[in-house]
């Protein structure tokens, strides 16, 4: 959890990530100056990673490359804690803060689907927080905020970017390896080198300057599977659709749900295994080009007529997502089409010239 308070009136803000790496501390700072509409001019630091490289004497530090790129973004300056006991006491309102939060708005512990939603809940407490009083003070924490916030510095017209970037070379099953976790690339990139930028949240897979993937960042010993980046692969091999470990993620993240369950059944059953796997393929490489609902509806649609041919789902999918197809128009109702019945006359006479 990345927490950051205002020294002047108390506010903080809070936000929960799935690790602790540098992006997601240089992230936090981002989205907490977000936050309060400006920044500090000083920021109190312990001595973490994210942020120095050695503890020098007194408190010089050798701070990270990218931690300097970040303050020189903000135009803010960095203050060191001493180590151990001696700086116990020069941070305690952070430190403070972090226990009381958790105990505030964290406790039960939240039963959550994703951490969007869990950092929806933390940014109401954060809110919330706004109308609670301090010990010994007489005003509000929103209160005090709106007389420190002419205080804090504007905030830069462009947004710092937390992600660093890296080269990776594509594995045999179309994957590569980022801080631990296995991510898929299209099947078409096996064994080049693509460069990824590291995000706290996501992932960025890039082909030169051409965007191939996106996923959530996942945690260390994950494998993060895209079912799409396989369904060219798997339209040479259908057999192999049944189990294979895509189709598995894509049932978990909900991508892959009843309506296409329903919709592979029926083409196994009309038209075999092979070729009904291979309908769906061609069903799935719709959403490429057409929101997943407009697909649904699409399948929804083709299963109500008692069909399952791939062309009848992309018409429905691009009714169903307004997408403009020309009308089709009766050329017997335009004008422009009328042509009169096709005569020989003109041939007599070219007969008669030539006798």
């Amino acid at each position: 959890m990345f927490v950051m308070r205002l020294s002047g009136s108390g506010r903080s803000y809070a936000n929960a990530y799935l690790n602790e790496s540098q992006e997601v501390f240089l992230d936090g700072h981002v989205q907490a100056f977000n936050h309060f509409g400006g920044r500090p001019k000083r920021v109190r630091y312990d001595n973490l990673k994210a942020a120095v490289t050695k503890v020098l004497k007194g408190r010089n530090r050798i701070e990270a490359d990218r931690f300097i790129a970040l303050r020189s973004h903000y135009g803010f300056e960095s203050f060191f804690c001493q180590p151990g006991i001696k700086g116990a006491h020069e941070k305690g309102g952070v430190e403070g803060e972090v226990g009381r939060f958790r105990r505030r708005h964290l406790v039960p512990v939240p039963k959550v689907s994703s951490m969007i939603e869990l950092n929806e809940l933390m940014l109401a407490g954060c809110i919330k927080d706004d109308q609670r009083v301090i010990a010994h003070r007489r005003i509000t924490i929103g209160e005090h905020f709106k007389l420190e916030a002419p205080t804090l510095t504007p905030l830069p017209v462009e947004e710092f970017n937390p992600a660093t970037l890296s080269s990776h070379r594509v594995d045999s099953k179309a994957r590569i390896s980022v801080r631990a976790v296995h991510y898929s690339v299209p099947a078409g990139l096996v064994r080049r080198r693509v460069d990824v930028w590291v995000g706290a949240t996501t992932i960025r897979v890039m082909d030169g300057s051409r965007l191939v993937a996106a996923h959530a960042r996942g945690r260390k010993g994950d494998q993060v599977l895209a079912l799409d980046h396989y369904l060219e692969v798997l339209g040479f091999k259908p057999g192999a659709m049944l189990n294979a470990t895509p189709l598995d993620a894509a049932r978990k993240t909900g991508s892959f749900g009843e309506t296409h369950e329903e919709f592979w059944e029926q083409a196994r059953r009309r038209l075999g295994d092979r070729d009904g796997t291979r309908a769906l393929i061609e069903v799935l490489l719709i959403h490429r080009s057409l929101p997943a609902q407009a697909v649904i509806t699409g399948m929804t649609q083709a299963l109500l007529v008692g069909t399952v041919d791939p062309a009848v789902v992309l018409i429905e999918a691009r009714r169903a997502a307004q997408d403009p197809v020309a009308p089709v128009i009766p050329i017997g109702t335009r004008l422009g089409f009328e042509r009169p019945a096709p005569t020989l006359d003109v041939y007599d006479q070219l007969l008669e010239n030539t006798q």
